[in-house]
Order: C-alpha cells, then sequence, then structure tokens
C-alpha cells in the first residue's frame, strides 16, 4: 500500500473525479467549472475521449424512444 500510494497525485483524483461526474451525466460547463478550467474547450479536449460512450448510450436512447413512438402511433391510428 505504501508504494501505490507514491503514484496517487492531486491529478489522479482530479481525474477521477472527472471521471465520475461525466459518466453520472453532470454538463460539461459545471464540470469544467468545478475543475478550474478556463473554458469548456479545455475540459473536452482533456477529458472528451470519457464522452465518447455517453455519446452512443445517447443515440441508443433516442433510437429506442424513437421505436416506441412509432409503435405508440401506430396503436393510435388502430383506433382513429
Amino acid at each position: 500500500m505504501p508504494d501505490l500510494c507514491k503514484h496517487i497525485t492531486l491529478h489522479s483524483f482530479q481525474h477521477t473525479h472527472a471521471s465520475l461526474v461525466i459518466e453520472a451525466s453532470v454538463n460539461m460547463k459545471v464540470i469544467s467549472h468545478r475543475l478550474g478550467h478556463p473554458s469548456v474547450v479545455t475540459t473536452d479536449e482533456i477529458y472528451g475521449h470519457l464522452t465518447r460512450g455517453l455519446e452512443k448510450e445517447a443515440s441508443q436512447k433516442f433510437s429506442e424512444l424513437m421505436r416506441d413512438l412509432y409503435i405508440l402511433s401506430d396503436f393510435i391510428g388502430a383506433y382513429d
């Protein structure tokens, strides 16, 4: 355990914090402010790779929503 402590830095905690709040879908502007970055662009340049999975998830959820709306419209149309 003492060897581990030598490798844990303030930056390690900052990166872990950023990773967790990004995964929790916290707004990037809020994250940027919390990390003390001058702009959201800085935060995105450093941590943007972590949002790629969230973008795919958002796309999948949108597709599911559209499918459900299509099914619902077919159901409602059957009673018109």
